[in-house]
């Protein structure tokens, strides 16, 4: 009788243990929840704490109320002059309204389906309208808050906010040429600075050119000027001895003619020549004097 009596207080204890585990559950700060009926939506709880919900009957799923951030796959575009980008970017949503929500996306990984299609559209409807280099511009501060827009107008119909205010965002991570693109655009670019070096080149030649010409220009025109000059100045030195000369032997002739015999003799007697010369000559004259 006691060991039926124990079994049956154990029972009970697991039944209420049981019952109260189905009826039971913690709602944190970070998380909403929401209550479900045989599928259908009951009530929100946005309050952190222990709560109470009908057993078996009922079903709780929970949501995050911290910002969530959504990586988008790589998304490819054509700008308005119809070249082609390619865009990664994120957005960074809140879940502000659960019952939309789960009503339309139903989990986070549906939200990203859904997300993953609808941002390809706005990207392209937004780029579409500008060419390539906007993007590379002080504009794309512009062009960013009109898709933050558009897609804020998409996402309030999943539940959604992504808002500034709300601490919600769109970004581009990085915005890249398609490979091929890019390395067109490489190549064209090669060429252009080679076009660019050989005609830099050419004009370095054309002006070395002149200025060679300029310097030997000058450079005549310099030797010119100083021989001209050297010219001048002999001449002028050829005349102060000549007029020198002519001042000295108009004040003393008969010395100035010694003067330039001794000369004479000095060039003629000091080489190796032989002078053969009559005594009578006038060359020697005033040695003949002399001997007087």
């Amino acid at each position: 009788m006691k060991q039926i009596t124990l079994i049956g207080i154990i029972a009970v204890g697991v039944s209420l243990l049981v019952l109260a585990t189905s009826s039971l559950f913690v709602v944190t700060q970070t998380e909403n929840a929401l209550v479900l009926q045989f599928g259908k939506m009951v009530r929100v709880i946005d309050t952190p704490g222990l709560k109470i919900k009908l057993p078996f009957i009922q079903d709780v799923k929970f949501f995050d109320r911290q910002l969530l951030t959504y990586n988008l796959p790589v998304i490819e575009v054509n700008a308005g002059d119809q070249k082609r980008m390619v865009v990664d970017m994120y957005v960074r949503y809140r879940i502000t309204d659960i019952l939309t929500f789960f009503k339309n996306v139903g989990t986070k990984e549906g939200l990203q389906n859904r997300l993953g299609k609808i941002m390809p559209d706005i990207m392209q409807e937004v780029i579409g309208r500008v060419p390539l280099s906007e993007m590379l511009s002080e504009n794309r501060a512009r062009i960013m808050n009109e898709i933050q827009k558009k897609a804020q107008a998409s996402a309030k119909a999943f539940g959604i906010d992504i808002e500034p205010t709300q601490g919600g965002d769109v970004r581009i991570i990085r915005a890249d040429l398609p490979s091929e693109n890019s390395e067109a655009i490489f190549n064209r670019m090669e060429s252009e600075r080679r076009q660019e070096a050989k005609q830099f080149r050419a004009e370095g030649d054309e002006q070395a050119q002149g200025v060679r010409a300029r310097a030997e220009r000058d450079r005549a025109v310099l030797l010119a000027n100083a021989r001209k000059q050297a010219e001048i100045l002999r001449g002028q030195g050829d005349s102060e001895a000549t007029r020198t000369y002519a001042m000295a032997f108009e004040k003393d002739r008969e010395f100035f003619e010694f003067y330039r015999s001794m000369m004479a003799y000095q060039e003629a007697l000091g080489s190796d020549a032989t002078f053969v010369l009559s005594p009578h000559s006038s060359f020697l004259r005033f040695m003949s004097q002399s001997e007087k």
